[in-house]
C-alpha cells in the first residue's frame, strides 16, 4: 500500500494580493484529498512593496541593484508564511510544506526564475519539512520552469472522471493551457503559456484607480474598445519573436499602448486584446486536437465574465467553456493544491515537469527539500 502524505501548499500568484494555502492528503501519484483551503491577504504595505519592486525589475542587473529591498521583502514574506504554517499545521510533525514564494522575475533564457521566499528560514521558524525553489531544476535541465501544474491537472481529470481528451485553461496573471489525452500514469501531457491572462487588465486598473482588479469584468463591460489601438497591439504582438516561447513573465507585457484612454475604455481594450490572444491560440490548438470539446477554466480570470465572453467569441461554436468549480473543485485553490502535490512528488523524487510541458530535456523532479 502506497504511503499517504499530508502536505500544505502555499502559493502567492502574480496578483501579489496574498497567499493561497491548501492542505491535501496524497500519495503523490494517483490520489488526493483536499483537507482545507484558506486565503491569507497581504496588508497594503506588502502588496504595495511587491508591485513597486516588480515594476523596477526587468533584468538581472535590476536584481542586484535592488538586492537590499528584495532581501527585506523576502524576509517579510517568509515571516508571513511562517504564521500561516503555524496556524494550519495542527502540530503535525510530518507535514510537508510546498513553499512557492512570490515570483519577482522569471527569465529562463538567463536560467533565472526568482521567487521571494527563504526556505531555510521558513524551516527554522516552523520546524517543518520545507520544499521550495520548484523551478530551478527544470531550468537547469533546459526547461522554462513553467507551467508546473499540468501533472496535477491530469490527476484532477482522472480523479473526477472527466471525459478525455480535455483542455485546462488557467487564467492567472499569465494564461496557460494543458491538454490531457490520457489518464494519470501516462506522461502524455502537453502544456504551454499562452500570453497575458489578468496581468494587463490588473495593472491598468491598479494604476488608474483604487481597485486591485476589474471585479467580474464590470469596468470592461462599460467601456468602448479603441479599435485602432487594439489592431496596432495585435499587429505588434503577432510580430513578436518570443510569442511562441513556453513560458512568460508579467514583465513581458505592459499597458503603455492604452495610455490616455479612460479607465473603462482602457479596461475594455485590454480585455479584448487579452481575449483575442487566448482565443486565437486555443482556436489553433483545438484545430489540431479536434476531438476536444470541453475547456475547463481555472484561475482568478475565470471570474471575469467579460473576458470569458470575449474568449468564447474567438472559439469554434462547438467548444464548451466550463468552470472547474462545476466539478466540485474550488477554482481559487488549484495552484496551491498543485504545489502541495508537487511537494510530495519532490520528496519522492518523482518528475513534476516534462519535455512537453516546460521544454525540459527529460522528465525532471522539482523542489529543494529541507527536512525538519
Amino acid at each position: 500500500m502506497q504511503k499517504k502524505y499530508t502536505s500544505l501548499g502555499l502559493m502567492s500568484g502574480t496578483s501579489g494580493d496574498g497567499v493561497d494555502a491548501s492542505i491535501i492528503n496524497s500519495n503523490g501519484i494517483d490520489h488526493f484529498e483536499v483537507i482545507k483551503d484558506k486565503f491569507f491577504e497581504y496588508d497594503s504595505n506588502v502588496y504595495g512593496r511587491i508591485h513597486d519592486l516588480k515594476e523596477k525589475i526587468f533584468n538581472v542587473n535590476n536584481l542586484k541593484e535592488f538586492s537590499k529591498e528584495l532581501l527585506d521583502l523576502e524576509r517579510t514574506i517568509t515571516l508571513y508564511h511562517a504564521k500561516i504554517v503555524k496556524e494550519l499545521s495542527f502540530n503535525n510533525e510530518d507535514l510537508l510544506v510546498g513553499f512557492h514564494g512570490q515570483t519577482i522575475y522569471h527569465n529562463p533564457k538567463e536560467k533565472i526564475s526568482k521567487q521571494l521566499g527563504d526556505g531555510k528560514l521558513l524551516n527554522q521558524l516552523t520546524k517543518k519539512n520545507i520544499i521550495f525553489d520548484f523551478r530551478k531544476k527544470d531550468i537547469l535541465n533546459g526547461g522554462e520552469g513553467a507551467p508546473l501544474a499540468p501533472i496535477f491537472h491530469q490527476l484532477i481529470a482522472s480523479q473526477k472522471k472527466i471525459a478525455l481528451p480535455v483542455c485546462f485553461l488557467n487564467i492567472g496573471g499569465i494564461s496557460n493551457f494543458t491538454i490531457i489525452k490520457e489518464p494519470i500514469g501516462s506522461l502524455e501531457l502537453f502544456s504551454k503559456d499562452i500570453g497575458p491572462g489578468n496581468c494587463l487588465i490588473d495593472t491598468w486598473v491598479r494604476k488608474n484607480s483604487k481597485k486591485k482588479f476589474d471585479l467580474n469584468g464590470e469596468l470592461a463591460s462599460r467601456g468602448k474598445k479603441n479599435q485602432i489601438i487594439f489592431e496596432q497591439a495585435q499587429e505588434l504582438y503577432l510580430n513578436r519573436i518570443d510569442k511562441e516561447k513556453m513560458s512568460f513573465d508579467v514583465s513581458d507585457f505592459d499597458v503603455s499602448f492604452v495610455r490616455g484612454l479612460s479607465l473603462e475604455d482602457g479596461a475594455t481594450t485590454l480585455t479584448d486584446f487579452t481575449a483575442s490572444i487566448i482565443g486565437e491560440k486555443l482556436f489553433l490548438l483545438l484545430d489540431k486536437n479536434n476531438k476536444i470539446e470541453d475547456i475547463l477554466i481555472c484561475g482568478g480570470g475565470r471570474k471575469n465574465k467579460t473576458l470569458l465572453k470575449k474568449i468564447k467569441e474567438n472559439l469554434p461554436t462547438h467548444i464548451n467553456l466550463k468552470q472547474i468549480d462545476d466539478y466540485k473543485i474550488n477554482g481559487d485553490f488549484i495552484e496551491s493544491q498543485a504545489f502541495a502535490f508537487l511537494a510530495i512528488r519532490s520528496v519522492l523524487n518523482l518528475p513534476i515537469s516534462f519535455p512537453n510541458t516546460t521544454g525540459c530535456l527529460k522528465p525532471c523532479s522539482g523542489g529543494e527539500v529541507i527536512k525538519n
